[in-house]
């Protein structure tokens, strides 16, 4: 087949969307499928468009088989409303003409966010006359109202009518967990157009490796460490000074070591509380390359998902997935009725506390700094978990099955509408 992703996030950018696509991308090529993908210039989590890719309209890569179209976008580093709108629309119309003359496809799949692009991939749907999958990663407008990221009322209704275009005109709908599933039946989405395929990860690249002998521990004086890690997004939903108030209560047990990976503007938030707290044990480091990403994970006895209370019940971490595989013990400090929370209670692999209650999750982690064989159970049903359900292969036989089922459906419909007009 011939398959065009059309996501505003790719590689090289480490975190969220852009490492799935990659995969998913280049996965499909080495099972004999042509892939493209029209992109944006890559730009998160800073964002600001990446040194090699400024001062560029358009630009075609190739990597491991498949053909990148990026595209230029407006982003600024700390985007007001006016800029989080100009940067959807500057990738809707900029993303249009690579996208159009390129090869036709077969099939394309569209991620959201960003929801606006549902309409360049919508009318290339129809003028392609090919299938098009929605990927939802995450339900907007909702997700953004919920936690006060979008409050003007003008823009909600825009986006409102967005969402229901997409719905509609979207051949099927492929969702990353069963709250999702429940969201969009409650807006009259029917049920045979969505298919839940989770988010996956590469069990061979993340795995469990010696906590010891360690280099990033050794690096970043850790050996000896009780290490608890959170990596990843540094954002309104985490609420990570829950995380720094936590490691500011057992600051005075000096074999326990908190790290927070992140993004440089929100490491420097981080690095503010942490000097009104005291907690001199947190250690605050930017993103690593992803191919340091077991040996980082390895490093760790416990790794965090963090989420504020507000964060809406169908959100889901794709970090979850990456801790479970990496075979260590999870302490998610999330909303009990959500998605996430559900995830890593069926996994065996983690404990859950409320959110926002920073002495909640010190006693979590001191109860598992006792411990240890409750940390090595826990830790191994981790890695069991992701191996059984979330494994790269899993999800990508799932997805080239969606492709070949759709396709061929839609070839049927176009030989009987022939055979009628030639009748």
């Amino acid at each position: 087949m011939r398959i065009l992703i059309y996501s505003y996030n790719y590689h090289p950018e480490p975190i969220g969307i852009a490492p799935l696509m990659t995969e998913l991308a280049e996965g499909l090529v080495k099972r004999g499928h042509q892939v493209r993908v029209v992109t944006a210039m890559p730009n998160y989590p800073e964002r600001k468009i990446y040194h090699d890719y400024r001062g560029k309209l358009y630009l075609t890569e190739y990597k491991n088989g498949v053909k990148i179209q990026r595209s230029y976008v407006w982003i600024r580093p700390q985007p007001n409303l006016l800029d989080r709108i100009m940067l959807d629309a500057s990738f809707v119309f900029t993303s249009f003409m690579p996208a159009l003359f390129g090869w036709r496809p077969d099939v394309i799949l569209s991620t959201s966010p960003s929801l606006p692009v549902c309409l360049p991939a919508t009318l290339l749907g129809w003028l392609h006359r090919c299938p098009v999958v929605l990927n939802l990663q995450d339900i907007l407008p909702e997700a953004a109202v919920h936690v006060g990221l979008l409050k003007n009322k003008s823009l909600i209704r825009v986006f409102s009518i967005l969402e229901k275009f997409a719905y509609r005109y979207a051949d099927k709908i492929s969702v990353i967990a069963d709250g999702f599933v429940d969201n969009l039946l409650s807006k009259n989405v029917a049920l045979d157009k969505i298919v839940q395929i989770p988010n996956w990860v590469d069990v061979n690249f993340i795995c469990p490796l010696p906590k010891y002998c360690n280099t990033f521990r050794t690096e970043h004086k850790l050996d000896g460490k009780f290490v608890v890690l959170y990596s990843g997004n540094i954002a309104l939903t985490q609420g990570l000074e829950t995380v720094v108030k936590a490691a500011a209560t057992l600051r005075d047990i000096p074999d326990i070591a908190f790290v927070i990976v992140g993004e440089a503007k929100g490491l420097e938030r981080l690095k503010q509380e942490c000097h009104k707290c005291g907690a001199d044990n947190v250690l605050l480091l930017p993103f690593q390359r992803r191919e340091r990403l077991p040996e980082m994970l390895a490093a760790a006895d416990v790794g965090l998902v963090v989420q504020k209370k507000n964060v809406i019940s169908f959100n889901m971490p794709s970090k979850i997935q990456v801790l479970l595989a990496s075979g260590r013990t999870i302490v998610a400090s999330v909303p009990d009725n959500g998605t996430a929370a559900r995830a890593i209670r069926q996994s065996g692999g983690g404990i859950i506390i409320p959110p926002e209650e920073p002495s909640l999750l010190a006693n979590a982690v001191l109860d598992l700094y006792k411990h240890p064989e409750k940390v090595k159970t826990l830790g191994y049903n981790s890695r069991k978990y992701a191996v059984d359900q979330y494994a790269f292969e899993q999800a990508l036989n799932s997805y080239e099955s969606l492709f070949e089922s759709i396709t061929h459906n839609c070839s049927t419909i176009d030989t009987t509408v022939v055979s009628k007009q030639e009748v």
